[in-house]
């Protein structure tokens, strides 16, 4: 029987502890889950894709590292995802906006690779509202990030703000 990979794609700037939950979640549907850590050209990255990679690779170490690769990519997501023979797309939503984007993608990306399927897992109810983005907003105003992210992430995040820079009063 052929091995079940699959892919959970993201930018990762910062792992949250969203993405935390569908990585565990995400890990048990497949025998090798590989996390792939783009850029997405749209969003403006705290942290570079070296940076990002490594963070990923610290937070995923105690969970199954047997299981569980890290990978940076930057390609088209069904390009990636053939060419490390992933047949399943795993994917996270946290509400009907994710919801949308991701139903949109799921048709584009079946578009380009009838071959290869998505995965939806809601994020845990306590999770939902966790975006790198607000994570990012919050911590440039000087607020408290330790409840989306684990300490290591949040030391991180604080020093890159540190360097570029408080907004605000």
């Amino acid at each position: 029987m052929a091995k079940r990979i699959g892919i959970y794609p993201g930018t990762f700037d910062p792992i949250t502890l969203g993405h935390m939950d569908i990585i565990e979640r995400g890990a048990k549907l497949v025998d090798e889950l590989i996390i792939g850590v783009t850029t997405n050209i749209a969003k403006s990255p705290m942290f570079d894709d070296d940076e990002r990679i490594a963070m990923v690779k610290r937070e995923v170490a105690a969970i199954d590292s047997e299981r569980i690769r890290v990978v940076g990519f930057n390609s088209l997501l069904v390009d990636f995802a053939k060419e490390i023979e992933a047949a399943i797309i795993i994917r996270g939503i946290r509400g009907v906006t994710d919801f949308e984007y991701e139903y949109q993608l799921t048709g584009m990306n079946r578009q380009l690779n009838e071959n290869i399927e998505t995965v939806f897992l809601m994020a845990d109810i306590e999770l939902q509202p966790i975006a790198s983005r607000l994570v990012k907003e919050i911590a440039l105003y000087g607020g408290p990030i330790e409840k989306f992210v684990t300490p290591a992430v949040r030391d991180d995040v604080e020093r890159r703000v540190d360097t570029i820079g408080r907004k605000g009063g």
